[in-house]
């Protein structure tokens, strides 16, 4: 197994439970220079870009560590980017959201708004 199977598995997780929450997925591995984002979405409140973490051998509590500043600034970064190619979604509520599948076949915990934005 390649070290991208685990994420995208994660990925693929993340957006079945979004869509099932209600969310609509408008785009996944969204990349441009300034950095990635793994999922966007959005219901009738907001949009959001989401981090998904899929870990089987580490805690919930190293996900500071796993989304620093840095990650968070190159999230934050990207997520303008997505929002200038996209002027329809501006005027909606922006959240920021980790997805976290903590082993396989486990739920996910989703935290919204996990980070402060844009």
């Amino acid at each position: 197994m390649d070290r991208a199977t685990p994420g995208r598995e994660g990925e693929e997780r993340a957006a079945r439970y979004l869509r099932e929450a209600g969310y609509e997925v408008l785009e996944r591995n969204f990349r441009t220079r300034r950095g990635e984002i793994d999922i966007v979405a959005r219901n009738a409140e907001r949009v959001v870009f989401v981090e998904v973490k899929s870990w089987n051998s580490v805690g919930v509590e190293h996900l500071g560590q796993a989304i620093d500043h840095r990650k968070r600034e190159r999230i934050r970064g990207a997520s303008r980017a997505y929002l200038m190619r996209h002027p329809e979604l501006q005027e909606r509520r922006v959240g920021y959201d980790v997805i976290f599948f903590p082993g396989a076949g486990r739920r996910p915990l989703h935290y919204e708004n996990a980070f402060n934005g844009v």
